[in-house]
């Protein structure tokens, strides 16, 4: 919630400081230990979240145009716990729930907005347990790149063929976004999680690999995040220090 500079965080083989918040892996759990402030209106943001992995994955990607894994990726995208549990226990404000989980990483050799326009990604838990990933990409130049995967609770992955795409309304932004449906099944925006003019995280309503699913979706559009607007409006929703 807070971009700090080097001066505020700390790192060794345990754990990982940022401000007041930290993250470390107590061998069977990613624990989560959250302090912070909330902008621009101030209020406390205090507890803790635990993620508890099913299996972790070693599947790794590049995101590029027409580029899997290896040394000429600039930017690559992996699944750590694709099938997790989630434990959330926030004293301030008082909220307590668990769920499903689901734990990534994205990495770069340059800034994600010389690489891509935007992109669209999504992922829900099947009948069988097993998480299902598609990662709709557009970059600045070349082709663009699908990938869909399918994540067993092991941490196995095995690639399927994404279904067609379809339009999603436009957000309050008006931010254009797209998801990928079975032929046939409209998609459905059940609820919005965030909304902001560069990003926007939904709930829906759709369907996967011959079966009816709820999922996280996410639009990113990196040349609006670059914009001058966006970025004069970003220190008011999170404040920088040191």
């Amino acid at each position: 919630m807070t971009e700090r500079g080097h001066a505020h965080m700390q790192r060794d083989r345990h754990e990982f400081v940022v401000g007041p918040s930290r993250v470390r892996w107590d061998g069977q759990a990613l624990v989560i230990d959250i302090d912070e402030i909330t902008a621009p209106l101030p209020r406390r943001v205090r507890g803790q979240v635990r993620v508890h992995p099913q299996g972790l994955c070693r599947f790794v990607t590049g995101l590029d145009a027409d580029v899997a894994a290896g040394a000429d990726a600039r930017h690559r995208w992996g699944p750590i716990a694709p099938c997790a549990r989630v434990e959330v226990d926030l004293q301030q404000p008082g909220v307590r729930w668990s769920g499903h989980a689901y734990l990534d990483s994205n990495e770069g050799d340059e800034p994600v907005d010389r690489g891509f326009r935007d992109w669209d990604w999504s992922r829900a838990v099947l009948a069988d347990a097993s998480t299902a990933v598609i990662y709709d990409v557009r970059p600045l130049r070349g082709t663009g790149r699908v990938i869909a995967q399918r994540f067993a609770p092991d941490g196995s992955a095995t690639a399927f063929e994404p279904p067609p795409r379809q339009p999603l309304p436009r957000s309050a932004w008006w931010l254009a976004r797209t998801t990928r449906s079975d032929r046939g099944v409209p998609a459905q925006v059940v609820q919005t999680l965030e909304d902001t003019p560069f990003y926007v995280r939904s709930v829906l309503r759709s369907g996967l690999l011959g079966e009816p699913v709820t999922s996280v979706h996410e639009t990113l559009d990196l040349q609006r995040l670059v914009s001058l607007p966006v970025r004069l409006m970003l220190p008011w929703r999170m404040p920088r220090r040191g």
